[in-house]
């Protein structure tokens, strides 16, 4: 071989063997669905700020305005520092089947290279970390108008460990429920049922606020509630689509169903209320919404359109039954409906993925699941009752020994009719 073939083989080869590594390369990283990651997490962290802030802070009275705000925006900056401590390693870290172990403690393992899959894994952890931040801000409903800020602080800490990271675990960092097929797409499951259910236990613990339930408490200003109920819906788009871990069909057919079962809760929670009262409110529409949402949102990537519009509908007449349920017969004062619009929600539609998602119903299927109905609602009903009974009593130690730290959880009398703004934070949220 003399130098000319020589060089032109060489020059062959390395340029042969550069396309093989940048192919490799490609294969390994996807920018597609590494973008759509990245807007997802994004949309989804605009759901609690400024979206579920304004949707809360509208509903309470105008004394408190802030300091649910204010609890909103914290329980994102504490949540944030739990999962880089402790939480993202307890939920996804290989573990055993309940709980992750703490290799990845301070993200000791996730450098600028490391991939989840196609995407990188600081994608991936930081997705997640905003799922972490708005379910323990949903719990704020149930205690709202009436806790300690020192409370809400050390319960986001104790309940994302103890709580969330856990179930978490169970169902998507290769734990037990997950195991046995439970599906649970987008948190309906790991959100909607621990928060709902969070948040049913720091109301019967907390107490109901002075005056409840005779003394009419209305929202103060529903145009922020609105305001942020349109954030959500929209951010909920990269809660469910964002669950796909791509941009694929599964994410695109995700957020349509989405969509439909928001319209399709809204809508019932309406005509129950003109057929009931006469005329159709603000915050029945918009809590309509919320409860459509949360009810799909296990379901969202595994039915069909026909199946999630069934599943708004029955989201909307469901859930207003158990919010009136809730304060008119048990009287016990979720302040702003978690557990029966969140928790109830959550359950609804963890069932009836196992019916919608499966290949026996024609027009109203989805992906076609190998199960029967009768079977995946067997595992189905297996990862309700696991995570109620857990979460409850969870969070009722968590409570307990809060209340040991704190001297109590709940301010005294004077200060929740004085208003937690002026008592926990010295401000107004209106100066009139």
């Amino acid at each position: 071989m003399n130098i000319e073939q020589l060089i032109k083989t060489t020059v062959t080869g390395l340029a042969g063997f550069l396309f093989s590594v940048a192919a490799a390369a490609q294969d390994e990283l996807s920018g597609a669905n590494t973008s759509w990651i990245m807007t997802s997490t994004a949309l989804v962290l605009f759901m609690t700020l400024p979206g579920l802030a304004l949707f809360y802070a509208g509903l309470v009275r105008s004394k408190n305005v802030l300091s649910v705000l204010m609890q909103c925006f914290s329980i994102a900056c504490v949540a944030s520092v739990v999962w880089f401590v402790a939480g993202y390693s307890l939920a996804f870290s290989e573990g055993n089947n309940f709980i992750g172990d703490l290799s990845n403690m301070f993200l000791a393992n996730v450098g600028e290279g490391t991939m989840s899959g196609d995407i990188p894994e600081s994608v991936f952890l930081m997705f997640q970390m905003t799922f972490a931040i708005i379910t323990p801000a949903l719990v704020v409903g149930g205690f709202a108008e009436r806790i300690k800020f020192s409370a809400v602080m050390l319960f986001t800490v104790f309940w994302l460990l103890a709580v969330y990271a856990p179930v978490c675990h169970w169902v998507w960092g290769g734990g037990w429920l997950g195991d046995k097929g439970a599906l649970d797409f987008a948190g309906g499951i790991v959100v909607h049922i621990t928060a709902g259910v969070a948040a049913l236990v720091a109301a019967l613990m907390v107490g109901p606020r002075n005056g409840f339930p005779t003394t009419p408490m209305p929202p103060h200003n529903l145009t922020l509630s609105v305001a942020g109920a349109g954030m959500l819906w929209v951010g909920w788009f990269g809660f469910n689509g964002g669950s796909a871990l791509g941009a694929n069909g599964d994410a695109g057919m995700a957020i349509l169903v989405t969509h439909l079962s928001a319209a399709c809760g809204a809508a019932t929670w309406s005509v129950i209320e003109w057929v009931k009262y006469g005329k159709p409110s603000v915050l029945g529409i918009i809590t309509g919404m919320v409860a459509g949402l949360g009810t799909i949102t296990p379901a969202s990537g595994f039915v069909g359109p026909a199946g999630a519009v069934i599943i708004g509908i029955s989201a909307g007449f469901v859930c207003f039954y158990a919010t009136m349920y809730m304060k008119q017969a048990l009287k016990i004062d979720d302040s702003l409906d978690v557990m029966p619009v969140h928790g109830v929600g959550g359950i609804l539609g963890t069932l009836a993925v196992a019916i919608f998602a499966s290949s026996e119903l024609g027009l109203f299927s989805g992906q076609g699941l190998d199960n029967s109905i009768g079977e995946q609602l067997s595992i189905q009903a297996t990862g309700i009752v696991a995570t109620v009974a857990y979460t409850a009593v969870v969070t009722y130690i968590i409570f307990k020994v809060i209340g040991l730290i704190t001297g109590g959880i709940r301010v005294d009398e004077d200060q929740e009719s004085e208003g937690l703004d002026l008592v926990s934070h010295n401000e107004r949220g209106y100066d009139i």
